[in-house]
Formats: structure tokens, C-alpha cells, sequence
């Protein structure tokens, strides 16, 4: 049965109308606003935990994944006064940023199209101090056996600095590892930290790693990318949907799923969301970690490996 112009779906303690539910996101796949909401609706149980208290940056696509789309920072006037936000310092001025506390607010994103929610690695109310700590693995192409080498390689240093680690897809082309924080050690030298652990593991495996922004200057290496641990930098949120045909997801990892040979980036997609939901493979998860220690015994390390 065809649907209605709009329908209700009931979020947690609120309806929230879908517009245009039939509208098709993902051309290819025959996805809908409808679908895309129904997905978010479903994991929203692991989802929000990984979003509450974060600004967020959304990826809105009203006219599909084919159209261009844009990226929303800023919160329009038009959003119901019960979805969250958090304003914070820019150059110049204020931005109002969306915080998704509850699975309402993540069926309202949908209704507006957005795909994507792309999360601040700290919370609003110590922007400037992360709680979280990301390593994005950017494979040269599209062969997923550099990823795992390397995802193996960052999870060794880390155990070295006795820093606990998770690890998720991208839904895109590679991994990201995260360490949980404190939300103690400010935002510089959050970033330094990564940097410095970047460029040892780049200074230990330096024809298969590099820590250069620039794609011409890779040369065919993965790219270990730290640089969304800077101040209003923003990492995909695990569960997200990507624009990208398939529909695929950033999907949280247990360690022991790198090693299986089926997975890959976009292994898992909004069609999985049943078994999204049912298992965490984040259970148990650390808490938050002092860099204080880290630090000390990643200087140690460089400067008996490197002289630095």
C-alpha cells in the first residue's frame, strides 16, 4: 500500500511526522526518508550513547545521495525548541550546534534528510577538552588488507601506552580507532599526542604508513589521519549512514572482527539494523583515560627508537 504524503512515527515519548516519507534518498537501492528513519529509530539504542551532550555537524542530502547536498553546522530556526542544542565560540562569533540527546531528535534528522551525523570528539560542555581520541585509517585504495595491517599496527602502539582501544568502519573506505579520555587533557594536546604516535608508527613502518596530508606525497601508502582531533573537527558517529550507494554504516567493531576476512569499510549497511541493535560489540568498554602517563611513555619510546 502506498504511503501517505506524511506519516507519524512514535519516537521514545513524542510523535514525529515524517514529510514525503516515500521520498527515495538512495536511488540505486530504493531507500526512503521513511527507510532512513526506521533505521535510526531501530539503533537508536547504541547510537545515543555515542552521541548525548555532542555537537553535531549533519550531512543533509533532501535530494538523494545524487544531489550534492550540504553540511549543517548552524541549527535553523525552524527546529522544534525540544531538540538540543549547544552554542559555541568561532571566530568572530557563535555557532548553534545540534545536540541528539534522544531517539525524537534522531527521527526529526531523518525527516530532514540527514544522512550522515558527524559528532565532536568532546562533549559541549568541555568543547575544548575531547573525551575521545580518533585514528582514520585512509586506505591509497580500494584492497582492505592495508587497513587491517595498520589497524593492528595502531592497536599495538596503543598497548604499549597502555591505551585501551575500539575500533569501527568508516562505512567509506577504511577504519577508525578510538581511545576513550578523560576529557582532561585540553584539545592541543590531545592533538599533539596523535600526531606524535602517528609519526612513530609512520617511523617504524615507513613504506606501508604516512602521516602526509597531501595525496601526491603518499605514494601509494595509507594515510594515518589525525587531524580531526583539532578543535571543532568533527569524526563520523558510529551508526551513521553514508551517502554512498548501498547505504552502508559505520559500524562499531569488537578487535577480533578486523582479522575476518569479510570485513571490510561498508560490510554493514542500513539493512543490517536488526542486527545493529541487538548486539554492542562496545560492551564493557573502558572509561576514559588520563594522556598524562601515555605521554610520558610515548616520549620514551621516541626518543629510545628515534633519538627525539
Amino acid at each position: 500500500m502506498p504511503r501517505t504524503p506524511q506519516e507519524t512515527v512514535r519516537a521514545g515519548r513524542r510523535s514525529v511526522r515524517i514529510s514525503r516519507p516515500d521520498k527515495v534518498l538512495f536511488p540505486d537501492d530504493g531507500v526512503t526518508k521513511a527507510d532512513l528513519a526506521a533505521y535510526y529509530r531501530t539503533v537508536a539504542p547504541r547510537m545515543l550513547p555515542q552521541l548525548r551532550g555532542r555537537p553535531l555537524m549533519l550531512e543533509r542530502r533532501p535530494g538523494g545521495i545524487a544531489d550534492h547536498g550540504f553540511v549543517q553546522k548552524d541549527t535553523p530556526g525552524h527546529v522544534p525548541d525540544w531538540v538540543h542544542r549547544a552554542v559555541l565560540p568561532k571566530e568572530g562569533g557563535t555557532v548553534t550546534y545540534t545536540v541528539c540527546d534522544d531517539t525524537a531528535t534522531l527521527v526529526y534528522l531523518a525527516d530532514q534528510a540527514c544522512v550522515t551525523l558527524h559528532r565532536f570528539l568532546s562533549r559541549a560542555e568541555h568543547a575544548d577538552r575531547p573525551d575521545r581520541l580518533v585514528f582514520d585509517l585512509d586506505p591509497p585504495d580500494a584492497d582492505f588488507a592495508p587497513v587491517r595491517e595498520a589497524a593492528r599496527r595502531v592497536r599495538g602502539l596503543l598497548d604499549e601506552l597502555e591505551l585501551p582501544s575500539t575500533v569501527m568502519t568508516t562505512g567509506s573506505r577504511g577504519l577508525h580507532v578510538l581511545v576513550a579520555l578523560d576529557a582532561r587533557a585540553p584539545v592541543d594536546e590531545v592533538r599533539a599526542f596523535a600526531r606524535d604516535a602517528a609519526e612513530l608508527l609512520v617511523a617504524r613502518h615507513p613504506d606501508s604508513l604516512t602521516a602526509e596530508p597531501r595525496k601526491a606525497a603518499r605514494r601509494g601508502r595509507l594515510y594515518l589521519d589525525v587531524q580531526r582531533n583539532g578543535y571543532g573537527q568533527t569524526s563520523v558517529a558510529p551508526y551513521s549512514v553514508r551517502s554512498l550507494p548501498g547505504a552502508p554504516v559505520a559500524a562499531p567493531l569488537a578487535w577480533d572482527d578486523v582479522d575476518d576476512p569479510e570485513t571490510t569499510a561498508r560490510r554493514w549497511t542500513l539493512a543490517d539494523a536488526d542486527r545493529l541493535a541487538a548486539a554492542d560489540p562496545w560492551r564493557g568498554a573502558p572509561r576514559g583515560r588520563s594522556l598524562g602517563a601515555a605521554r610520558r611513555r610515548l616520549d620514551a619510546l621516541r626518543k629510545k627508537e628515534h633519538g627525539r
